[in-house]
């Protein structure tokens, strides 16, 4: 069961950030103020909805039996991690602290970012799981 949910939910994952976000949402997800606070959070919206409608298709599909407040959990998990990571500043911190410093000026943040959404993913899925 757990490949089946983090499979829907990478693929949930795919479909808002590439397929669902606007050109506004990623260029002001990480901004400042208002603005910036409501394209992180219009485009983190998409992912909670995405990756939600993808579990209650797997539920109905599949069979899953996913309790209810665990599967919301999850979703606020989600959801959170997502706008944080989307701030982009944990992404520059982190390169900047484990020795990426010219990785991240050479365009290595959108796979460092890419990488910290999924093993979000995984860990939402692994909760699901047990």
């Amino acid at each position: 069961m757990f490949a089946d949910i983090a499979f829907l939910l990478y693929v949930g994952h795919l479909i808002a950030d590439y397929g669902l976000q606007t050109d506004h949402q990623a260029g002001h997800k990480a901004g400042p103020g208002r603005k910036g606070w409501v394209a992180n959070l219009t485009h983190t919206a998409t992912h909670v909805t995405v990756c939600g409608l993808l579990l209650a298709l797997g539920t109905a599909v599949l069979g899953w039996r996913l309790p209810v407040l665990p599967a919301l959990a999850a979703l606020l998990w989600i959801g959170a991690t997502h706008a944080v990571i989307d701030r982009r500043w944990p992404v520059r911190w982190w390169m900047t602290h484990t020795g990426s410093t010219d990785w991240f000026t050479r365009g290595g943040a959108a796979h460092v970012d890419q990488t910290a959404h999924i093993a979000a993913l995984v860990v939402a899925a692994l909760c699901l799981s047990a």
